[in-house]
């Protein structure tokens, strides 16, 4: 084989090999968008992303608790989790962006999720409305100074958590 077949033989295979990745023919997403399946709780979804399902705890924000040691949920945790739902219902397709942590301790995805379509911000979307309060735990911190400017905003709205919550 003369080394330009070789290159053209090689050029072919790596069209081809890009055709089929690329999603185009497929109807696949790309690796850092998936599709909501449910709301767990306020600050925790489970999506399908890359042909698997995967929960995910969205990095650096804290809404209340729906599950307590007490049985009773904390101050706003439904509303919370409505508040997320409404905003990600099932179908909605999202994009992920990771930080340095990958997962946490009980093994879920950590990300910032932004909603396809319009690129909003998912995490900071909650806070601004009074659901979430900021959490940051570092090296996981690179949205930190929008979610604590968007809590500063809903204290001072009384929104949320803010006007209903003591402490």
């Amino acid at each position: 084989m003369t080394a330009r077949r070789r290159c053209l033989t090689a050029a072919v295979i790596l069209v081809v090999a890009c055709t089929g990745c690329n999603g185009d023919d497929t109807g696949s997403l790309p690796p850092d968008v998936g599709v909501i399946e449910r709301v767990i709780d306020g600050d925790t979804i489970d999506i399908e992303i890359g042909g698997r399902d995967e929960r995910v705890r969205l990095i650096g924000i804290d809404t209340p608790e729906l599950h307590t040691d007490s049985g009773a949920p904390e101050c706003m945790a439904t509303e919370a989790r409505d508040f997320t739902a409404v905003h990600l219902p099932a179908g909605t397709e999202v994009r992920l962006e990771r930080d340095i942590v990958g997962r946490d301790d009980y093994g879920r995805l950590l990300a910032y999720v932004f909603r396809r379509g319009d690129d909003v911000l998912i995490n900071e979307l909650i806070v601004a409305a009074g659901y979430a309060r900021p959490l940051t735990i570092a090296p996981n911190d690179a949205h930190r100074g929008r979610f604590v400017d968007a809590a500063h905003t809903a204290e001072a709205s009384a929104l949320g958590l803010w006007r209903t919550c003591a402490g």
